[in-house]
């Protein structure tokens, strides 16, 4: 039954790409011509498809704060095979959500990409074992399996920290079918994710957060340096909505989740609700100050010791600045209008 739930849930995934050029989100992105509207036609690509973990996105749509800043914003979901930062450095679209990681490897192979703000302080990616499970910390995955996507950075990291000489990678199926079969199954997880279906199957079950490893890289979203300079108003305007939509969704998720739920059917109510408590619990989107000053902020030190762990990895092979890796000029919030507005 529940690879039938899974089948249904990607079937349904395909016709968001349709549904994403509806009236819901405009129409610049879909046919790329100007609109009559005097707005800046802009594309959003999504690093999957339309969930809470990117509800400060959809707020800020829904509740006109693009518009606000005279912008007219298509939201394209990604999923498992999209390549947001290909579509971004070849300015096929203007803005993409992605990790530091990502764009510090990018960036070390001449991709002409820059990050503008911080979606999550840390990343909920993690891994998920059954309760009973003797794994109780990363060094316990010695001579164990582990299901995971291919070429996923953070893996190559743990194999190196904990000096791991029988740990076997499987590809991820994007499912919880398997690991509900097999009480020693492990698989890479987000933690705002997959525990919420294995619950509802019965499984009892722990995750461990890759970030508690050291290796903590930002979620961010980002633009092309070409866009970036011919447009840094543009990027300012983008950046200022997107985090005032997100001081909203953190308050009150209702109108940017109905809007997810429309886009998303295969998504439900409880799956939202245990998502969105799972992102305030565990601070992703905040941080770790409660008053929310660190939200889409970036910390230069964080961004040296991620570069630093890449080039150990041989995952950035060629020194250079990390700091042109992303910016921080468009994340003070405070003097503009739209952000004492959301306050």
């Amino acid at each position: 039954m529940l690879g039938c739930l899974m089948a249904q849930r990607i079937l349904s995934h395909l016709l968001l790409p349709v549904l994403c050029c509806g009236a819901l989100l405009g129409t610049a992105g879909c046919s790329g011509k100007q609109p009559s509207n005097g707005l800046f036609p802009v594309k959003f690509q999504t690093d999957w498809y339309p969930q809470p973990e990117q509800g400060g996105f959809y707020d800020a749509l829904v509740k006109g704060y693009y518009k606000d800043e005279g912008l007219d914003v298509t939201i394209v979901p990604g999923g498992p095979y999209g390549n947001g930062l290909q579509q971004i450095a070849s300015n096929a679209e203007q803005f993409g959500m992605g990790t530091s990681d990502n764009i510090l490897e990018a960036v070390g192979n001449d991709e002409p990409l820059i990050a503008v703000g911080a979606t999550m302080q840390h990343d909920p990616q993690g891994i998920m074992v059954h309760a009973e499970s003797p794994v109780r910390a990363f060094a316990d995955l010695e001579g164990r399996t582990i299901a995971v996507k291919p070429g996923s950075t953070w893996f190559a990291y743990l194999e190196k920290r904990y000096n791991f000489h029988n740990l076997h990678e499987i590809p991820a199926t994007f499912s919880v079918s398997n690991f509900l079969q097999d009480p020693r199954y492990i698989q890479q997880i987000f933690v705002t994710s997959e525990p919420f279906f294995a619950r509802k199957s019965g499984a009892q079950v722990r995750t461990l957060a890759i970030s508690d490893t050291g290796y903590d890289p930002y979620r961010i979203f980002f633009t092309s340096t070409t866009f970036l300079k011919q447009h840094p108003e543009i990027v300012a305007k983008f950046v200022r909505a997107s985090l005032r939509g997100w001081r909203d969704y953190l308050n009150d998720s209702t109108v940017a989740n109905e809007a997810i739920a429309k886009l998303n059917p295969a998504m439900s109510r409880d799956q939202m609700a245990f998502t969105y408590q799972a992102l305030k619990d565990g601070r992703f989107i905040t941080g770790s100050d409660p008053s929310g000053a660190q939200l889409g902020q970036f910390d230069p030190t964080r961004w040296q010791t991620m570069y630093r762990q890449l080039l150990d990895l041989k995952i950035v092979t060629k020194p250079f600045d990390p700091s042109t890796a992303y910016t921080t000029q468009f994340l003070t919030l405070s003097s503009s209008p739209s952000a004492k507005a959301s306050n």
